[in-house]
């Protein structure tokens, strides 16, 4: 843990120059031309790992260290950093401070499509939105929430929105909202502004398309979600395992392919935080690969990787 925090100083040296800085010192930017050296070292691959796991809750095992190199090598040639020391002082630099988004981003992979694991929709539309809509009218109340906790880049909210809008006609006399939140700030960004190519959205049925998406103004071969579907979801960044700014309860929530990444003790965190967020007989869909054996007690098994509060 202190060898996390505490790098630069363990090295005895300072935080490495920025780039521009190392360009100006050389000469000119066209001299900052010096090869990576091909090598992570034991101490830096457990330094960043530690540090990941600190910070996301992801585990990087020491079968990643290839990964690890192939992805951050990437982010050394950015940084016009010529070694993995100093790319590890550099991220605990107070000119590296945004650079932590970008390490976490380099461990995750952002692999997404709209309406992934389509049964998921489909068991939205037939039963869990139908289940809400009647608890909500027996307590007098037009109001519906669901999560989409580790959205990427976005497809995975709009698929919720545009499932909600077509099987929910008089959904505008309704207070419903879509909280979609993810740890990687760049992916919040995109999935904010909506825009997605031509071709992924002509893949989509007519159905799921139609009415949902339009030509990007001055984006070529660009489709734009449409005002309805932006309206109905509140893009956040948020990190898991920090303090949630989040009000129940949630009719659903979408947490597919995020716990993958963490151990035992964290999943079981994480999934005891949710389902105290879900309304009792509220639904939690994960990912493919995902199961929740452990949580028997309090989320039950209804379908493929959904599971329902019992309590």
């Amino acid at each position: 843990m202190q060898a996390a925090k505490d790098y630069s100083a363990a090295r005895g040296k300072p935080a490495p120059a920025s780039r521009s800085a190392r360009a100006r010192n050389s000469g000119s930017a066209t001299e900052f031309s010096s090869e990576i050296e091909a090598t992570l070292g034991e101490r830096e691959f457990r330094f960043l790992a530690q540090l990941v796991y600190d910070t996301a809750g992801i585990v990087v095992g020491p079968h990643k260290r290839n990964m690890v190199f192939s992805r951050l090598v990437r982010r050394l040639r950015d940084l016009g950093l010529s070694t993995f020391p100093d790319y590890c002082a550099y991220v605990q630099s107070p000119e590296g401070a945004d650079e932590m988004g970008s390490l976490i981003n380099a461990m995750t992979t952002n692999l997404t499509r709209f309406f992934r694991e389509d049964h998921h929709f489909e068991f939205l539309a037939e039963k869990a939105l139908p289940f809400a809509l009647a608890e909500a009218r027996k307590e007098g109340k037009r109001r519906l929430r669901l999560w989409s906790a580790g959205c990427s880049s976005g497809e995975e909210p709009y698929s919720i929105a545009i499932t909600l809008k077509n099987a929910v006609p008089d959904l505008a006399q309704w207070d419903a909202k879509i909280l979609a939140t993810d740890l990687d700030t760049q992916m919040v960004a995109r999935a904010r502004a909506g825009i997605y190519p031509e071709e992924v959205i002509a893949e989509l049925p007519r159905a799921r398309r139609e009415g949902h998406f339009a030509p990007a103004p001055g984006e070529a071969g660009q489709m734009a979600a449409s005002a309805d579907l932006r309206r109905l979801i509140a893009f956040k960044p948020l990190n898991l395992l920090g303090d949630w700014p989040v009000k129940g309860p949630f009719d659903a929530i979408f947490c597919r392919n995020v716990m993958i990444y963490f151990d035992k003790p964290t999943k079981q965190r994480l999934v005891d935080r949710l389902t105290a967020l879900l309304r009792p007989g509220g639904y939690l869909f994960v990912g493919h690969s995902e199961t929740l054996l452990e949580h028997q007690s309090t989320l039950k098994l209804v379908g493929r990787t959904i599971y329902r509060r019992t309590a």
